[in-house]
């Protein structure tokens, strides 16, 4: 029996909102000091932050009451207006370039990161295509690879940029979704094999990016270098302990740890809030993946099953992938951590991605 319910998982809402606020404190407490140094206004990023989330919360809930049978119509355009910002983006005097890597589009202090547009509307389209009557998932040739190669031609314009973080949380949500609809575990592990090689491959086309990986597997042969940010994050996490140093009292932000409030954000608050500030973080997204999972399994319909398997997935991946790399279980990829991360596209549109999934929670099978 369907019951439609008139608001949406009180259990998510209450981790979101958590959520943001550890952030916008966070980001002010790990970008204070440089904030100040560089622009004389130690409340610089807080204060956006701070308007960023409250935009994307408003967002939030405007898209928590849209028909879902929207998403179903604008899966289609939306994915193809994602695709023209990928190459948009590329062009030289468009292309905003950043940290090496040509992801941003703007002028002056607004900008938009389309990759990050793009994880959300490759989410719906893959949901819409595999959830069509008919549609068997479990075929190679007329199943599996047409949702793959538009994957794969996305990932592609994304590494142009390049931006490896970004693509590979786009395709490992990707990989989720398509194991969700039920795809054929030959054909997985077949393009599992195909991706690691191709994965190793752009690891050796990249000197940068082989040197991520000698650092990870040891940071100390070139600790002023390629082993310097997860040297300095490890420093950080390290002295925080059970309690913290206490809220803004951290060393490490202090210009020693390279983007402390937005990739290395996490590495702050564990050494500020310690053991129990981000053993807090790590419950608030058990919880959210909990209930997004439980959304996807009791959603009466299978595109509504797999846009909240695809959002849940997103947010889990970008998460683990953040906090390992702090942590130094993974090489450093440049993910920021969602919900506590500085930087206005990411949050925006994972706080609409988390709108949709809350409008999906209204309903689930009673």
């Amino acid at each position: 029996m369907l019951k439609t319910r008139t608001t949406p998982d009180y259990w998510i809402v209450a981790a979101i909102l958590l959520l943001l606020t550890i952030g916008v404190v966070m980001v002010y407490s790990a970008s204070a000091a440089f904030a100040y140094h560089k622009y004389g206004d130690s409340f610089y990023f807080a204060k956006r932050q701070f308007l960023f989330a409250a935009l994307g919360v408003f967002l939030m809930f405007v898209v928590a009451n849209i028909d879902p049978q929207k998403f179903y119509e604008w899966a289609k355009p939306g994915l193809i207006v994602c695709f023209v910002l990928l190459l948009i983006v590329l062009i030289p005097g468009i292309g905003i370039l950043r940290n090496g890597a040509r992801s941003w589009l703007g002028i002056g202090a607004f900008s938009i990161q389309p990759s990050e547009f793009m994880k959300l509307a490759m989410i719906v389209f893959l949901a819409r295509l595999f959830s069509k009557p008919g549609y068997d998932i479990t075929k190679l040739m007329r199943g599996l690879l047409p949702g793959l190669l538009i994957l794969g031609i996305a990932f592609g314009l994304i590494m142009l940029q390049p931006d490896l973080g970004t693509g590979t949380v786009l395709v490992g949500t990707g990989v989720a979704l398509i194991y969700a609809a039920g795809a054929s575990m030959k054909h997985l592990m077949g393009f599992a094999a195909l991706g690691v090689a191709g994965f190793v491959g752009l690891v050796l086309a990249a000197p940068y990016r082989i040197q991520r990986i000698i650092a990870f597997l040891n940071p100390w042969q070139d600790p002023l270098g390629a082993g310097y940010h997860l040297i300095q994050s490890l420093y950080a996490i390290g002295p925080g302990g059970l309690l913290g140093l206490g809220l803004g009292m951290s060393r490490q932000k202090h210009l020693y740890l390279p983007e402390p409030h937005t990739d290395f954000i996490f590495s702050i608050l564990a050494e500020e809030l310690g053991f129990l500030g981000a053993g807090t973080v790590l419950i608030l997204f058990a919880v959210l993946v909990w209930r997004g999972l439980r959304t996807a399994i009791l959603v009466p319909n299978l595109f509504m099953s797999l846009v909240a398997t695809g959002i849940t997935g997103m947010i889990m991946i970008q998460a683990v992938i953040n906090i390992g790399v702090v942590s130094g279980a993974f090489p450093v990829t440049g993910i920021t951590l969602p919900f506590l991360s500085y930087g206005g596209s990411s949050l925006t549109l994972t706080l609409v991605a988390v709108g949709i999934l809350l409008n999906l929670s209204r309903f689930i099978r009673q």
